[in-house]
């Protein structure tokens, strides 16, 4: 189809294809807006959707030893006709499955067989990767391509048509970036790594990324980026995402020091072959005396050339992180309206709470950023905060972030005043309080803010739309010595922050968490998660609305909407609705995207703490969620479903 055309025809093609059959992207499209214009159900007859479809992974109940580590986090993608038109899922340890989109029905499967060794977080696959080869005529093996990245630290081509693996990449199918990682790390350090995100396709190269845990050591793993020659396997470049070399002109990061990694899906645009990668902070997340200076490119939203790797523009969106606060969500690309014209736009939410816009073609951005005085007095010998942080202008920080012994709050005067001596005891105020030997306040939470599940964008109404929490906890350093043996079942015993050989171990261990009432509540007024939309052309919040109902947290089934625990993102649709699950309550529902009304709430069988899609097949729209729980807010809900709306058949 595609042979002997220029590579902007092809590309052109290739995107209208992709579009065309609804849901082929992680995002949506490759830029990750999360938009479809479907129009088929609306806001007068969404009410009637029924659930047309389920599917069971069987994950859980083949794994029952691991259910405390398993999230199914997975976005279903649908592939064009070409490359079969199956919808395909992956289950938390990376089994590909190929599904009829128009009756659920299995119709392949690639069982990578990852090593369930336990690694550096839980066991997760957020989706997969399609890419169509331009080079070779339609029909040829492998000609589409999925793209797998496992646990165990290894990428997957495999035919879309069928599940089978293409013997041209790598060895048999497969590359082995655990080999890469441990060519920086010690033997032992690529335990605390693995691949969680779907692989991210630029033109002909294939980038991936890597979660590493930061808490436990303060190396880490190098987070660097990698991108693959997507027909052959071959490693083309690989980009760390800390400044190394004084002659960029910015503060050098020591080579020892780790993390910075992308833990979230990139996004792309391929017709300017631009890659853009969302970093975390440095490691470890809570002490920065061994990484003087701002440690660039960490906590930084950066566009790469895609073919090379090279940083085209970066903006850093937060110096010298010790507060956890990553820019931890998938980069937006659409286009907003400015003075009659689209802007080539990328949108970075961040787990401050705050939203940076800029042009992707030049990295300018689109609403003024200032860089504001923050305090840095701290008791931490040796820590030097930057004294400045970047605030932009617009849009306000969508949450809370100031805290005084006044917010104190609980449903009885015991609690509330429980809480008055919690926040007076620690560091509190505003949301860059340095961590402190005897306790600070974070608000919101390291988890944010938005997180993993960030945003989706309609580019017709130019709106942003992103559920947010605002919960206090806090992080309190401690001495080596003061580490309970139990931190391992009790967070609150407090972790060793542990430093390889060449570093030396850090002097403190870590107490870290919620910040709650006797009761059990958040120390802090409620809504405690929201649900928002942000007009991205007056820079201005168009309305927020509390997010979660309650009765599944509660010893009693009271369905307070106050905001619940929520994992995952939204979707919208160009008939004015967004579509979401996320919250810790069972429930999926659709909103008004003009007001926030809620139009239509279904009980699922579990918590669907994921982002779904939605897509239209023989004339029919339908939006699907994977409902499996989740470890840490829905432990006892852990499952694998996945389930397909639509409206009545007539």
């Amino acid at each position: 189809m595609y042979k002997r055309m220029p590579v902007f025809i092809a590309l052109f093609l290739h995107l209208a294809a992709a579009g065309a059959e609804g849901w082929a992207y992680y995002g949506g499209d490759e830029g990750g807006s999360r938009y479809s214009a479907l129009k088929q159900i609306n806001r007068d007859n969404v009410g009637k959707l029924e659930l047309a479809w389920q599917y069971r992974t069987g994950a859980v109940a083949a794994n029952p030893a691991l259910k405390s580590m398993i999230d199914f986090q997975a976005t279903p993608t649908l592939l064009p006709a070409a490359a079969g038109g199956h919808l395909v899922v992956c289950d938390p340890f990376g089994k590909v499955i190929a599904l009829d989109p128009a009756s659920g029905a299995e119709r392949w499967t690639m069982d990578p067989k990852v090593d369930k060794t336990p690694y550096a977080g839980r066991f997760k696959c957020r989706g997969v990767a399609w890419w169509a080869d331009s080079a070779v005529p339609e029909g040829t093996a492998c000609a589409h391509r999925l793209f797998l990245a496992t646990a165990d630290k290894r990428l997957i081509a495999m035919d879309a048509r069928d599940g089978k693996l293409c013997a041209g990449f790598g060895m048999q199918g497969q590359v082995d970036v655990d080999v890469l990682i441990r060519s920086l790390v010690p033997a032992d350090g690529t335990q605390l790594t693995q691949l969680v995100s779907p692989p991210t396709v630029v033109r002909d190269v294939v980038a991936v990324s890597s979660f590493s845990n930061k808490f436990k050591t303060s190396s880490s793993v190098n987070g660097a980026i990698r991108g693959f020659d997507a027909r052959t396997g071959a490693l083309l470049w690989s980009f760390d995402p800390l400044v190394r070399d004084a002659s960029t002109g910015l503060t050098p990061t020591p080579q020892q020091v780790g993390g910075a990694n992308t833990w979230v899906p990139m996004s792309a645009d391929s017709p300017r072959d631009l890659l853009f990668v969302p970093t975390a902070s440095p490691a470890p997340n809570y002490w920065g005396v061994h990484r003087p200076g701002n440690n660039e490119y960490a906590n930084s939203i950066i566009a790469l050339r895609g073919s090379t790797g090279e940083v085209v523009w970066h903006f850093q969106t937060l110096h010298h992180d010790v507060w956890d606060r990553d820019a931890g969500s998938t980069p937006i690309l659409t286009g907003i309206d400015r003075d009659g014209r689209k802007v080539p736009a990328v949108i970075q939410l961040v787990k401050t709470g705050m939203v940076f816009a800029f042009n992707r073609e030049t990295g300018e951005p689109l609403f003024p950023i200032e860089e504001r005085p923050v305090p840095t007095d701290t008791d931490i010998e040796g820590e030097q905060l930057s004294p400045t942080q970047p605030f932009p202008v617009k849009p306000p920080v969508l949450v809370r972030n100031t805290i005084s012994a006044d917010d104190a709050w609980g449903f009885t005067i015991f609690d509330r005043n429980a809480c008055r001596k919690k926040i007076e005891s620690m560091r509190h105020g505003s949301q860059y309080e340095p961590i402190m030997s005897t306790g600070t306040i974070l608000y919101p939470q390291p988890g944010g803010g938005p997180n993993w599940g960030g945003g989706a964008y309609d580019p017709q109404r130019n709106l942003l739309i992103t559920p947010v929490s605002q919960i206090p906890y806090y992080v309190k350093l401690i001495s080596k010595a003061d580490v309970d043996p139990e931190y391992a079942k009790r967070p609150e015993a407090g972790a060793p922050m542990q430093g390889p050989g060449y570093l030396g171990d850090t002097p403190y261990g870590v107490k870290q968490g919620p910040l709650m009432s006797p009761s059990f509540t958040p120390c802090t007024a409620p809504p405690w998660n929201m649900l928002v939309a942000i007009d991205m052309v007056s820079g201005e919040i168009r309305w927020k609305i509390p997010f979660g109902r309650l009765d599944k947290l509660m010893p009693f089934p009271i369905p307070l909407n106050l905001g619940g625990p929520s994992a995952g993102g939204p979707i919208v649709t160009g008939s004015g609705l967004i579509f979401i699950g996320a919250t810790a309550d069972n429930r999926v529902h659709a909103y008004d995207i003009e007001t926030g009304e809620e139009l239509w709430e279904m009980r699922a069988p579990t918590s669907a703490m994921a982002t779904p899609m939605t897509y239209e097949v023989d004339g029919r729209q339908y939006v699907v969620f994977a409902a499996g729980g989740h470890s840490w807010y829905d432990a006892k809900g852990v499952d694998d479903y996945v389930l397909a709306y639509a409206l009545p058949v007539k």
